[in-house]
């Protein structure tokens, strides 16, 4: 039988314990998440909680997607830095794109001309542009291609491109240009663009329908061609669109025009590539100043410096006044000041917040649980660090997003819908209800603006004067623009006929609120919803639903009330002001459009179609404001909020501007690794008193054990020395012996 021995425990137990005591790492962090090593180098630490779905430009939309692509990808154009309002500037070209005007019969005209039927953009590239090293572009001596034909040997050792053991480059070409536009024709690469340039550049659409028929091999793709896109020569490329539409050249600044290599597609469509999910949509080729070297959704990615990326300098001008002028102090360094990019996989958000305060991340979002922690907010509502982040050296970067948050009225819904006066004030009495500045308050943290009209601030047109201010919704007072009071909005409801909120027979007017959201966050808010209108003695009956039916629902104008947004895809009032074309509304376009509340006033669209196609100005600023005042007056949405992001960063992380338009930000960071270094440790010193205490009562607790299991075996071993044995075996015996006093008197010893 085995028994249990204090002895054999307590020697183990006290080691182990000062094993776990003294075993910490060389530089007495333990918990840092990377290693020492990696600390130490010219790496930037961020995070992703979503893993991006599509890195292939032509498909790619989803911000988290872009956050990746746009440090690889380089599409002609991007936004300075720096400038306000948005600019955008030459990537890859020497000068930004010429135009040239021309009538239907492809003749030059003047750019004010009437019969200009066609606006003609050049492109001329720069020669200094390569691909970053790739095995697609790997050739023998013979010029030959290592890869495009891997053997079942080669396929089996590899995991990702960068494990085959050669790669090449080439430069950029305008072949690779053309060959995007021509890639976004395909239907089956699903290219949610592909609508809108189907009408606008030359021979899209016609192109696209010829290709789309039948799969189609890369040399076809490559020996095609689209009537509007023509390659002159290596540096040199053209494209044609239909009219005047100064905003086509904000969307060269997206990575759908994004520049692909032959060699990558004919690389990745090997058999043996698609069966290991190694494809365009997982590891993008291209010029930018990063490339993508691991690709590991499920734990994390990786991004190093390119190379061969030898055509980006920092900004050395565009600075608004009021920024802080060392933004500027690497003015004309070569990029990117970061040699590598690692992305970890974080799902929720207080790992991530205390692993930030740890230094462990460099910079860092707000969540609503960390807010008070980081944030304080005063009176007027100005946002700015706690004592406790001051204290760590941290700083914050906040900034309103060219975003719009709404809820919207279905405008041909047959009691908030229409356009006659009842029906205008109904919406108006609501909109004057429904408290916005509210809203931002307790659910923001006040991270947001309320919004006057569908432009937010940083888009040309958005006007920060009185007369911008919704004078439906807000008075002016000496303070400034002021929420009227429930009165009129009572008001305005009595006109609309529904006093108190009762209809004609006297019942509570019903108003039903459809809505994808769940669980307990949404639940407060949509309780908010009920409340607002409650003021006015509306019922609000939330009807709520998964996603892809609420969708369904706003597509087929099924809704009555709804919440939407929109985020600017180009920093023009046309991506905002569109989204209340008629043209757009959803019953209008087979729910293809992106206008969900239906709005469909003749006056509007035929402004709208002016404002379209006209560059900015006075005279555009003027049509503009008659677009945004009727609206107001049509309240066709309670027009909502602009969020504020609110970005924390350490100070060794440098160079940190927000521009919400750009996503190829990071080849101007900087950072301070030895500053990280020396904070981490600083910050993350083991408190080890705790353990001594614990292994003290461990060792005290186990002590009396011990000394009684030795005492009881001093008294064992004692017991059985040779001379008690052969005492104790007698004594044994003679228990066992007939007493001689048993014995008849007389009696001698026996023989």
């Amino acid at each position: 039988m085995q028994t249990f021995s204090v002895k054999g425990v307590f020697w183990p137990l006290l080691a182990l314990t000062l094993l776990t005591l003294t075993g910490c790492s060389e530089d007495g962090v333990w918990n840092r998440p990377y290693s020492d090593e990696q600390a130490r180098t010219n790496t930037l630490f961020s995070n992703f909680a979503t893993p991006p779905k599509h890195l292939d430009p032509v498909r790619s939309y989803s911000a988290n997607e872009w956050a990746i692509i746009s440090q690889v990808y380089e599409p002609p154009l991007q936004y300075h830095y720096f400038k306000r309002p948005y600019t955008l500037e030459p990537l890859t070209l020497t000068q930004m794109p010429q135009q040239r005007f021309l009538d239907a019969q492809g003749r030059e005209r003047e750019a004010t001309s009437e019969d200009v039927a066609m606006t003609e953009y050049h492109f001329h590239l720069r020669d200094d542009i390569r691909y970053h090293p790739h095995a697609a572009f790997a050739r023998d001596a013979q010029g030959r291609f290592l890869y495009h034909a891997l053997s079942e040997q080669q396929l089996d050792r590899i995991k990702r491109p960068a494990d085959l053991p050669e790669s090449g480059t080439r430069r950029l070409k305008a072949q690779d240009y053309a060959l995007a536009i021509k890639r976004m024709a395909i239907t089956a690469n699903h290219s949610p663009i592909l609508g809108t340039m189907r009408e606008l550049i030359v021979g899209l659409a016609d192109y696209s329908d010829r290709v789309s028929k039948k799969p189609i091999t890369i040399k076809q793709l490559s020996d095609s061609s689209v009537k509007g896109v023509e390659v002159h020569s290596d540096t040199h490329f053209s494209i044609r669109i239909h009219g005047r539409y100064p905003q086509f050249l904000y969307w060269l600044s997206m990575n759908f025009f994004a520049p692909i290599p032959w060699e990558a597609l004919a690389f990745y469509r090997q058999p043996g590539l698609v069966k290991k999910n190694l494809t365009l949509d997982t590891y993008p080729v291209g010029t930018g100043a990063y490339q993508l070297l691991d690709n590991n959704p499920n734990r994390q990615m990786r991004l190093v410096r390119n190379p061969h990326y030898q055509h980006g300098t920092y900004p050395t001008e565009g600075l608004p006044d009021e920024a802080d002028p060392d933004l500027l102090a690497d003015g004309g360094k070569p990029l990117p000041l970061i040699d590598e990019v690692v992305y970890l996989l974080e799902k929720e958000s207080v790992p991530l917040w205390n692993k930030f305060l740890q230094g462990y991340y460099d910079a860092s979002g707000v969540s609503s649980d960390s807010f008070d922690q980081a944030i304080s907010v005063s009176s007027q509502g100005d946002l700015s660090l706690t004592s406790e982040m001051q204290q760590k050296g941290i700083e914050f970067l906040s900034a309103v997003e060219p975003t719009v948050f709404y809820l919207g009225f279905n405008m041909d819904d047959p009691v908030v819908g229409g356009y006659d006066k009842t029906a205008r004030k109904l919406r108006q009495a609501i909109s004057i209800a429904v408290d916005m500045e509210e809203y931002i308050s307790i659910f923001l943290n006040g991270r947001g603006v309320a919004a006057q009209g569908p432009i937010p601030p940083g888009i040309y047109g958005y006007e920060r004067n009185r007369d911008h201010f919704n004078d439906v919704i807000y008075q002016w007072s000496d303070h400034g623009p002021v929420r009227r009071p429930l009165d009129e909005a009572r008001q305005l409801l009595a006109e609309a006929g529904y006093p108190d909120g009762k209809t004609p027979e006297g019942e509570p007017l019903t108003l039903y609120y459809d809505t994808p959201a769940t669980g307990p966050d949404a639940k407060s808010q949509l309780n908010w919803y009920r409340k607002q209108l409650a003021k006015l003695g509306i019922e609000l009956v939330i009807r709520a639903t998964d996603y892809n039916r609420f969708q369904e629902k706003v597509r087929g104008a099924k809704v009555q009330l709804f919440s939407w947004g929109w985020n600017a895809d180009y920093p023009d009032p046309e991506n905002f002001l569109f989204l209340l074309s008629g043209d757009q509304a959803v019953i209008n376009s087979n729910g293809s459009g992106v206008n969900a509340s239906n709005y469909d006033r003749p006056q509007f669209n035929q402004w709208f179609q002016q404002v379209k196609r006209m560059p900015n100005g006075p005279e555009r600023q003027a049509l503009i404001r008659k677009m945004v005042k009727l609206v107001q007056e049509d309240a066709p949405w309670v027009w909502g909020l602009h969020p504020k992001s609110v970005s924390l960063f350490h100070d060794w992380y440098r160079n940190v501007w927000a521009n919400p338009m750009a996503n190829n930000t990071l080849k101007y960071r900087r950072l301070d690794a030895a500053k990280r270094v020396e904070k981490q440790q600083a910050w993350n010193q083991p408190v080890v008193w705790p353990l001594w205490v614990l292994a003290l009562l461990i060792m005290a607790s186990v002590y009396p054990l011990v000394s009684a299991y030795r005492r009881r075996q001093r008294q064992t071993l004692v017991g059985n020395t040779p001379q008690n044995a052969v005492q104790n075996r007698a004594a044994d015996e003679s228990k066992a012996a007939p007493s001689t006093s048993s014995r008849k008197s007389g009696e001698g010893p026996s023989c």
